[in-house]
């Protein structure tokens, strides 16, 4: 290539090089010249010239070893040939030409100076051409192992955004860490920024907030060593609420909540105040891990300081609902609900600026601990420069003309679960209480929503018992109700209910009401949103026992409390019970194992995963995977650590290899680093130093 270039330039060359016409000779000595620039003579090749030294005196110029500062024609040498040429293929901005001359000269003389390689990253970073983009990455990894000194934080930090941009997360992940290991911490909005782009894919969020979790282990280090002072290298390393809402949104988007739960937990450790944003973001989090007792202890500040925020804190209050259909629980779900219908609107709910801005603590944890996380929030704090993203719409809640009121499927979702239990008196009594409470319109035919719903439905005893309570608490229905209902008897042909119904009729005066077709059946009416939901809602009511749910959120209190006993006969009973254990419950458990430094146990743990995971009743699940990793390299245990990273390859999990690496070469630096498999005492000694040495050659430290 050099050859051609040189050849396709002899014009200008001589010029360059400070020769003369070109002759035959001059074109013998430019072909020697690419091969010497290129390095490729050898012994073979040294004979050869030796002998046409003798013939040609053009190549008299030339040595046949390679000799950087040899000079050429005219005082040149390949190494001022090369920089000339990389400098002006930098100034043209030819990325091609510019990395070519580079790799030739870097193949002679090393690398250039610092300003050459900070042009070259910069227009390769530049580019926008994943190709060049790789190609600057693999530079800044070669300097990173050979020559450190080089590099600079400016151009891994434009380098670094640009690879995110570009949707290569791994590289941009790496150059990242690079420069914490170096200690050139970039400034928190590059890591927002990267973070954004990064959170936009699966892998990039599990990276994104493994760095998260990389860079506020290093401000908790910083600041053990060195306290508060040297307040400008803390100011670039301690994230910000902003950054962490970034990294926990794309946890919920790409469902990485147990991923989530271990970056909620910093929070507090970091110094980080929680906003409306994060609060929303957690209740998702907390949601989608069945953790309603941790959610529960924020319900009273966002009811308190929320007043001017109800819109967005739609989805904090669907969560909640959420969970308490997943627990199974109608008169908690109820409460709240019906709480809603009674609240005024938010217009008249303005509290003063300053105490919605008022910090509280919530613990986070069994909050028994009296060295429990305590999370500091401030509610009415919102700010403007995030958004949540579109995929997790409020389903449950609703906002209309100012007011949170609860959806047609949360309706259906309480219906069914009273109905289920033969507890609809309960129900009766939440809408007697909103009758009486409210006397918007809206809220008045939520009674006669619930038994038209109940009359399509066929439930004509569920529908007349409602009927009967509202009648006992002197608020008789509408005639419209009654009309329906002694509609359907005459359908189903059931005179006796019919000629009961007339005489309540009668009593309420309503009789001269009713239209004259009462006793005819009439054509069907169209189903109602609300019947809709509920047929809906009884085709997806089939798995999910509530007493799973309660059975992890013990398991999670007591592994926080460091009551790992109790953890544990919780989960042998449930066993017992045959109740299936879920992702959840195992990854509480490793958790609870790992505070206390019970890495044996959770390879025994392990144990039960597997045989649920190889049967198809557990779900893979990344993030526990994950836990499960680490906390086998921590143990010690490479056989259990290879066994995990064969199940997350076989299903296609992504495996960070540098953060692995990282605790390897913590922990473990020089374990089995000299001993041969010959000198193995044991035969177990010998498969562990075989699993170590693959693990190392896995994540390529051998």
């Amino acid at each position: 290539m050099i050859t051609r270039l040189l050849l396709k330039g002899l014009p200008q060359f001589p010029t360059l090089i400070g020769l003369g016409p070109i002759s035959f000779h001059h074109h013998v000595g430019i072909v020697a010249l690419s091969e010497l620039i290129r390095g490729r003579l050898r012994c073979r090749c040294r004979c050869r010239y030796r002998y046409e030294q003798c013939y040609n005196p053009c190549l008299l110029h030339f040595s046949t070893a390679i000799q950087p500062e040899r000079a050429f024609h005219g005082g040149y040498s390949s190494h001022t040939i090369l920089l000339t040429k990389l400098e002006n293929a930098l100034k043209r901005r030819q990325v091609d030409e510019a990395w070519e001359a580079f790799s030739d000269f870097k193949s002679l003389h090393g690398f250039p100076d610092k300003s050459l390689i900070s042009k070259l990253i910069d227009q390769l970073s530049y580019s926008f051409d994943s190709v060049w983009l790789r190609k600057a990455y693999e530079l800044v990894v070669v300097m990173y192992k050979e020559k450190s000194d080089m590099l600079h934080y400016d151009f891994m930090a434009r380098l670094a955004l640009c690879l995110s941009r570009g949707q290569m997360p791994v590289p941009a992940s790496t150059v990242l860490r690079i420069m914490l290991e170096l200690r050139k911490y970039p400034p928190m909005d590059l890591w927002r920024t990267v973070f954004l782009y990064m959170g936009k894919t699966e892998i990039g969020t599990y990276l994104s907030s493994d760095l998260l979790v990389e860079l506020c282990e290093c401000y908790l280090h910083h600041v053990e060593e060195h306290g508060e002072k040297n307040g400008a290298h803390l100011k670039l390393l301690k994230p910000d609420t902003l950054t962490f809402n970034l990294v926990l949104n794309s946890c919920v988007r790409f469902r990485s909540t147990l991923n989530g739960l271990r970056i909620v937990e910093l929070m507090p450790l970091v110094g980080i105040v929680a906003d409306a944003w994060t609060i929303v973001i957690i209740a998702q989090i907390y949601e989608t891990n069945g953790l309603r007792d941790e959610l529960k202890k924020f319900k009273e500040h966002v009811d308190r300081d929320s007043a001017l925020l109800l819109h967005h804190y739609q989805q904090f209050y669907n969560c909640l609902l959420s969970l308490h259909f997943k627990f199974d629980d109608s008169e908690a779900a109820a409460e709240l609900m019906f709480a809603m219908y009674g609240n005024k609107r938010s217009g008249s709910l303005i509290q003063k600026k300053e105490n919605t801005l008022k910090p509280s603590f919530v613990t986070i944890g069994s909050s028994n601990l009296r060295t429990g996380l305590k999370l500091n929030i401030q509610p009415g704090l919102l700010q403007k420069d995030f958004v949540l993203s579109e995929e997790n719409q409020s389903k449950l809640v609703m906002f209309i003309d100012g007011k949170l009121l609860p959806s047609k499927k949360a309706l259906a979702k309480l219906i069914n679960g009273y109905n289920k239990h033969g507890n609809i008196s309960e129900l009766t009594k939440h809408l007697i209480t909103i009758r009486r409470v409210s006397s918007t319109s809206s809220n008045t035919d939520l009674s006669l929503d619930v038994m038209d719903a109940c009359i399509q439905l066929g439930w004509l005893e569920t529908a007349h018992d409602i009927l009967d309570d509202m009648e006992m608490a002197g608020i008789p229905m509408d005639v419209d109700a009654y009309h329906s209902l002694l509609r359907a008897y005459s359908k189903q042909n059931r005179p006796r209910d019919a000629e009961a119904l007339v005489k309540q009729i009668k009593k309420f005066g309503l009789l001269e009401h009713l239209p004259n077709d009462d006793t005819k059946v009439s054509t069907p009416v169209r189903k109602s949103a609300l019947v809709e939901s509920l047929i809906q809602e009884m085709g997806d009511d089939k798995a999910t026992d509530a007493s799973v749910h309660n059975i992890n959120s013990s398991i999670y209190y007591f592994c926080k409390g460091n009551m790992i006993d109790d953890a544990v006969r919780t989960y042998r009973r449930m066993q017992e019970r045959k109740i299936q254990p879920t992702v959840e419950t195992f990854a509480y458990l490793v958790n609870g194992y790992s505070s206390l430094g019970m890495y044996r146990e959770i390879t025994i743990l392990w144990g039960d995963i597997k045989r649920i995971m190889d049967t198809g009743d557990l779900a893979q699940n990344r993030d526990l995977h994950e836990v499960l990793l680490w906390n086998f390299i921590r143990g010690g245990y490479f056989e259990r650590v290879m066994e995990v990273l064969e199940y997350m390859k076989k299903y296609g999990l992504y495996t960070d290899k540098w953060k692995y690496k990282r605790h390897f070469l913590k922990l473990h630096k020089n374990l089995y680093r000299s001993l041969r498999a010959s000198e193995a005492k044991t035969e177990a000694q010998r498969k562990r130093l075989e699993h170590v040495r693959q693990f190392r050659k896995w994540v390529g430290i051998d």
